[in-house]
């Protein structure tokens, strides 16, 4: 009767899962013109792109690949996103084992003894001693998911999983940019540090010419002012310029997560390999390598799973749960074929009044799905 019982449910499952069909989630349409701006003046299109390039193959600074490796450790918002990567992936697995029967074991040991001064006196229990014990295992327990809800509920947890990857890619990418601009400006300030010292120096050197010329009677005072001037401008712009770097350097210093300090420099700006340009007219379909738009779409394809497992929320649930062990008063005989105890129970569940919180669960997972969608659509208009 239990194995006909078992697999009656079995096939009961398989019956539902068959005869309930859901729509796949697809993508929104996005409005996108034929061609882009400009098109007639470029001519023929360059399909390469500098998306198909490793950072530090576009990068070959020793110390700027220093610099990006040591922010890929320690920066707080790729730790903050590895985080909610892991616990995203421990959320899939908790969401996914209620597909799963769940098997455990039970044994608990009672041991009484009867008062002489209490009800059972001389009856003839009074001052024994008597045990108790039950060693269980629960075979079964197993909610079949008939309806679909189980099954969308594991699909949602697995396109959050890729979306908070994705996202994590998108932090890496906005971080690694951000160390190498402010890299690159460092190494641009450096210069224009250089050029103004240089500067001072040259008219120093003219404000001691003017000075001669203006003891031997060929300079006026006015151009020993002048020349004067100039000197204090370009001293003037030493200390701002420097005060410039130090301000770089420690935004620098804070995406790698460490304290405002000096930043190591490489090679010089004039020795920096010349970065690949971005051609104009490109496919829209390299879109879909932008990590913020994959994450955008996974996200809306845990919506659009969610709407259906709150929907399935009104159906019944039917749950399946069964043990096997040994039961006996006497320790001696726990585990003798008399003492033997098993339970198989099927159980159903339905819904009847709620005051409205299955149909406002339904709501808030289409609201949710809406604003996905209306999110996807925003970050495929909107550069990274």
């Amino acid at each position: 009767m239990l194995n006909r019982l078992i697999t009656a449910a079995v096939m009961l499952s398989l019956l539902g899962n068959s005869a309930i069909s859901q729509k796949k989630s697809q993508r929104p349409s996005v409005k996108t013109s034929e061609s882009f701006r400009g098109a007639d003046e470029l001519g023929p299109v360059d399909q390469t792109s500098i998306g198909d390039l490793k950072w530090f193959e576009v990068f070959n600074d020793e110390e700027l690949q220093r610099l990006v490796r040591t922010e890929m450790q320690q920066n707080y918002d790729l730790r903050a996103a590895v985080a909610r990567i892991n616990a995203a992936r421990a959320n899939l697995g908790l969401t996914r084992s209620n597909q799963f029967p769940q098997l455990d074991a039970s044994a608990d040991l009672t041991l009484t003894r009867g008062s002489g001064n209490g009800q059972l006196a001389g009856s003839g229990q009074a001052g024994r001693g008597r045990s108790f014990g039950s060693v269980l295992l629960n075979l079964l327990s197993f909610e079949l998911d008939i309806w679909g809800r189980l099954r969308q509920e594991t699909k949602a947890a697995r396109a959050e999983l890729r979306a908070s990857e994705e996202d994590r890619k998108a932090v890496m990418t906005t971080v690694v940019s951000d160390v190498a601009t402010g890299y690159f400006s460092v190494l641009e300030v450096d210069s224009k540090l250089d050029i103004a010292k240089r500067t001072l120096a040259t008219r120093e050197d003219s404000l001691r010419l003017i000075k001669l010329r203006h003891q031997g009677g060929v300079a006026t005072m006015l151009d020993v002012r002048q020349a004067e001037d100039l000197v204090y401008q370009a001293s003037q712009t030493i200390p701002d310029t420097e005060r410039l770097i130090e301000q770089t350097e420690n935004q620098i210093s804070l995406l790698l997560g460490n304290n405002p300090g000096p930043i190591a420099r490489g090679q010089s700006l004039t020795q920096q390999q010349e970065l690949p340009e971005v051609p104009a007219g490109l496919t829209s379909s390299l879109l879909e390598r932008r990590p913020d738009i994959r994450a955008a779409e996974a996200n809306l394809e845990a919506q659009h799973a969610l709407v259906y497992a709150a929907k399935a929320a009104y159906f019944p649930r039917i749950s399946l749960t069964g043990l096997f062990g040994f039961q006996s008063n006497q320790l001696s005989n726990l585990f003798t074929g008399p003492s033997r105890a098993w339970s198989f129970v099927p159980q159903i569940t339905q819904p009847i009044f709620t005051a409205g919180r299955l149909k406002s669960n339904v709501k808030f997972a289409r609201a949710q799905q809406e604003f996905a969608v209306a999110q996807y659509q925003q970050t495929i208009h909107h550069p990274l």
